[in-house]
């Protein structure tokens, strides 16, 4: 039949493409049922992709700020942010990428079918708009990913009231901007719209930003941020946000239950993502849901046989991110269980953490909160970034790393680092974890000279109280 496939993937993002591909390296018929215009989801289209090249002009906008330091002769004037040129190239960048897995998909042969999925029953998906037909799989794979959702009593009207589905299009830069929510999506359009020129102000929830990370990164994104001149409001509830065609008017309470009054241009609201299961047809088949989200086992199937779910859409036993790397390696082990490979479930422990913003923040395994909690006696050692050659050669001084270690088999527990190029070096904390590495190993591994990742050898110098260079 010409619409029977080994695997149907509902969804293309950076998931359901990639457990596409990898099952049709492995010999597998694929069909992919995706409806936006382009390939890729939320990553390439809405997410880590448009904001790390909104990230990457703002950086560069800050190099030119200060290109007198730099010995750079830029001329009279003050240089000025041009966002139609910035949407430009960003949209060429996004571009760029989709049609790259479009390429992908060609030379594995996989078939896009563009439209809406619709369970159907026992291996069969309806395409219910597109080109109206029946899909025939002996396996189906769920990839829909999420959506940004808002708090009660916040109406979203994508006009003053937005999302970062609105806040990557910005055709002008807000003179003021609130952001609800202080993760990585608040503080990366934090990064971006200050070095642009808005007067930013976060607001969140808990006690301090960024509540995922160690204790000691939060403290010195506050301090950093403080510097680069963003209010903070932390320990703060947003009580209420009313839209009008000057602004928006908000009110949030404090810690010490006063209600602070703020006006601003722009309201992001940046306080998670939900899953997107609406209209797929998941409950009537039987599919076990939990708040919306898909219930998977450590394999990624669902209760009902042969079919399997992978990334931001599913809920599993322990913490589950929501993280693009983490949607591709699921798709990977995925499509080759479905192949019959010998796989092993994913390691949650020693999934990344990248944050973009300015400074950037990288960070695996258990901060030294959790480490304790545990159980674990530990020993603890943190090196600053400003100390390095490297760092003060690129004027990015900030920030520091901190390896969190067991003090009796030496293993190290967790990395944590917020400074220059720290979403690249977790790499190499994220295989020391992998290879139960102690930090004897990691102070015995030769770091290049002058490089940032000097660093990471000299916090495994300081667990021991032997750091070199301070």
């Amino acid at each position: 039949m010409a619409n029977a496939y080994d695997v149907v993937v509902i969804g293309a993002g950076t998931g359901g493409y990639v457990a596409a591909i990898r099952a049709a390296q492995l010999g597998l018929k694929v069909a992919v049922v995706e409806k936006q215009k382009s390939l890729g989801g939320t990553c390439l289209i809405w997410g880590c992709i448009p904001t790390k090249a909104l990230l990457e002009h703002a950086h560069a906008f800050k190099v030119i700020q200060n290109a007198k330091e730099w010995g750079v002769t830029i001329g009279a004037g003050t240089p000025a942010i041009d966002m139609g040129q910035v949407h430009a190239r960003k949209d060429k960048v996004v571009t760029g990428l989709t049609k790259g897995i479009e390429f992908l998909f060609k030379k594995n042969k996989i078939d896009w079918i563009k439209g809406t999925a619709r369970l159907a029953g026992k291996g069969q998906i309806e395409v219910v708009d597109g080109e109206k037909q029946t899909l025939q799989a002996k396996e189906i794979v769920i990839a829909t990913g999420s959506s940004p959702r808002s708090v009660p009593g916040i109406e979203i009207d994508h006009t003053r009231i937005i999302t970062s589905d609105e806040a990557i299009h910005l055709k002008a830069v807000p003179k003021s901007l609130v952001i609800m929510g202080s993760g990585a999506v608040g503080v990366e359009f934090a990064s971006i719209f200050r070095r642009f020129g808005s007067e930013v102000t976060i607001i969140e929830l808990m006690p301090r930003l960024v509540p995922v990370e160690d204790e000691a990164v939060s403290a010195e994104l506050e301090k950093s941020f403080k510097k680069q001149g963003i209010t903070s409001l932390t320990g703060t509830r947003v009580t209420k946000a009313v839209a009008s065609a000057k602004g928006v008017a908000i009110e949030a309470q404090t810690p010490d239950g006063k209600t602070q009054k703020i006006s601003a241009d722009i309201l992001l609201v940046a306080t998670g993502r939900g899953p997107v299961t609406a209209g797929l047809g998941a409950e009537a088949l039987g599919i076990t849901m939990e708040k919306g989200y898909i219930k998977v086992d450590t394999m990624y199937r669902t209760s009902v046989p042969n079919i399997s779910a992978i990334g931001d859409v599913i809920t599993i036993d322990g913490p589950h991110p929501q993280l693009a790397h983490v949607s591709s390696a699921e798709g990977v082990l995925v499509a080759e269980r479905i192949a019959g490979k010998t796989v092993q479930p994913l390691n949650y422990r020693h999934v990344p953490g990248c944050t973009y913003c300015d400074p950037e923040i990288g960070s695996v395994g258990l901060t030294e909160a959790q480490a304790r909690q545990q159980g674990y006696d530990v020993q603890v050692g943190a090196f600053p970034f400003g100390v390095l050659g490297r760092a003060k050669m690129a004027g990015e001084t900030d920030g520091f790393v901190k390896i969190v270690v067991d003090k009796k088999y030496d293993e190290v527990l967790g990395v944590h680092m917020i400074g220059p190029r720290s979403t690249e070096l977790v790499a190499e904390a994220v295989l020391a974890l992998r290879l139960e590495c102690t930090a004897e190993e990691l102070i015995r591994t030769i770091h290049a000279h002058p490089t940032f990742s000097e660093a990471v050898a000299e916090a495994a110098h300081a667990t021991h109280g032997a750091a070199i260079h301070m």
